[in-house]
C-alpha cells in the first residue's frame, strides 16, 4: 500500500515523461479507491479520453524508492505506486455565459458568490477580502480572467452584474482592476487571481451568499474532503476532493492569447452533479465550518470536476486576508486586551 509521500514523488516521475503520453490531461495525487485511504494512495491520470490508444500510454504502477530507517525496512526497496485512470475530457477556463441562477442579479453591497465581471464577460465575486496590512480597505477577489480583460496590466472596469447578465458600463461599475497574477503561455502556472479595489468600500459587504461570515482561510485540506461553494451559474453546491498536487493543461480559447497552458499543484474536486460550469469562474470552495480553501477558475465540459488552486497562495502572493466587520474586528481586539490582562 502506497503512502502518499510515494505518490507524490511517483507523480512528479511521470510529469517528467508527460510527453510520452499522449491524451493525458493532467496528473496528480489521489486515493486508490477515491474517497479514502483504506487502499492507500495513487497517482490519477486525467484523460482525454477512454479510447485504446490513450490508456496504452497510461502506466498501470510506478516503482519508486522506499525510504530506509523508521519503520521501513533497513534494506532499501521499491514500491509499485498504483495508478488510476479517471476519463476528464478538455478542462478549460469558465467565461462568458448565459444562466437563469438567482445569483446573476444585481445587488448592493455586493457579497461573495454573486455576477460579477467586465462589459461582456460574466464570473462569480469569490471572497471578499483586505489588504493584511491595511485592513480597511476591501478588494473583491476573483479569477484574472473575470476581472481582467485580456491578462494585462490595462485599465479593465468591474460591473456588477457582469457583462453577460446584463451588466452595463458606468451604470453598474463597482471598481476596477487593482492587482493580478499574469497567466503565462509558455511556463509553468500557479494560480488565476486578481482583485478589484471598488469606488467605495461601502459597496463590498464581507459576506458570502447562503453562507455568511467567512472567518478566515485554511493553508491544507486533505482528500476526500467535503468542500461547499456558491457560483453564479451552479448556485450552491458540494464536492469532494478527488486529487491534489495536479499537474494539468487548462483551454483558455483566445483570452489573452494564451490557448491551452499548464498549472502545477493544483486541486481537483467531484461531484456527480455540475460544480463549474461557465460564470462559476472565481468562485471560493469552503470547508465545512465556513474556512475559505480553494479558489475554482475551470472545469470538466460536463461541469463535474472543478479545478482550484488553494486560496492561501493568492492571499500569500497578494498580501490579503478575509475582510471582517468593523464590529468583529473590535470584539477580537477586546479579547486580545481581555487575553493579556489576565496574564498579568
Amino acid at each position: 500500500m502506497a503512502t502518499f509521500r510515494e505518490a507524490l514523488k511517483a507523480k512528479n516521475h511521470l510529469v517528467k515523461k508527460w510527453k510520452r503520453m499522449p491524451g493525458v490531461m493532467g496528473i496528480g495525487v489521489g486515493y486508490v479507491n477515491g474517497r479514502n485511504n483504506k487502499k492507500g494512495a495513487c497517482v490519477v491520470l486525467y484523460t482525454l479520453d477512454a479510447s485504446a490508444a490513450v490508456k496504452k500510454g497510461c502506466p498501470s504502477c510506478v516503482a519508486v524508492k522506499q525510504k530506509k530507517g523508521g519503520k521501513r525496512p533497513k534494506i532499501a526497496s521499491h514500491v509499485a505506486v498504483p495508478v488510476r485512470t479517471v476519463t476528464s475530457g478538455r478542462c478549460s477556463s469558465h467565461q462568458k455565459w448565459r444562466a437563469t441562477s438567482s445569483y446573476r442579479r444585481r445587488i448592493r453591497p455586493v457579497i461573495a458568490g454573486v455576477s460579477v465581471g467586465y462589459p461582456g464577460a460574466s464570473g462569480t465575486a469569490g471572497l471578499i477580502v483586505s489588504g493584511a496590512l491595511r485592513r480597511a480597505q476591501r478588494f473583491l477577489l476573483s479569477n484574472n480572467h473575470v476581472l481582467n480583460r485580456n491578462n494585462t496590466g490595462g485599465y479593465t472596469e468591474t460591473i456588477q452584474p457582469g457583462g453577460s447578465d446584463g451588466g452595463r458600463s458606468g451604470r453598474d461599475r463597482i471598481g476596477q482592476l487593482y492587482r493580478f497574477v499574469r497567466l503565462r503561455k509558455n511556463a509553468v502556472n500557479d494560480m488565476d487571481v486578481a482583485i478589484s479595489i471598488p469606488t467605495s468600500n461601502d459597496l463590498l459587504a464581507p459576506r458570502y451568499a447562503k453562507v455568511g461570515t467567512i472567518p478566515g482561510y485554511v493553508r491544507s485540506y486533505a482528500i476526500g474532503s467535503r468542500l461547499k461553494k456558491v457560483g453564479r451559474t451552479t448556485g450552491f453546491v458540494y464536492g469532494i476532493v478527488e486529487s491534489t498536487h495536479t499537474d494539468i493543461n487548462v483551454d483558455y480559447g483566445d483570452y489573452g492569447g494564451l490557448g491551452t497552458i499548464r498549472f502545477r499543484n493544483q486541486t481537483v474536486i467531484r461531484s456527480a452533479a455540475p460544480i463549474s460550469l461557465p460564470g462559476d469562474s472565481g468562485s471560493v470552495w469552503l470547508t465545512a465550518n465556513n474556512y475559505a480553501a480553494a479558489v475554482n477558475f475551470a472545469g470538466s465540459a460536463d461541469g463535474r470536476l472543478s479545478i482550484a488552486f488553494p486560496i492561501h497562495r493568492a492571499m500569500r502572493a497578494l498580501g490579503l486576508r478575509v475582510a471582517q466587520h468593523a464590529s468583529a474586528l473590535s470584539s477580537r481586539k477586546r479579547a486580545v486586551r481581555r487575553r493579556k490582562k489576565a496574564r498579568k
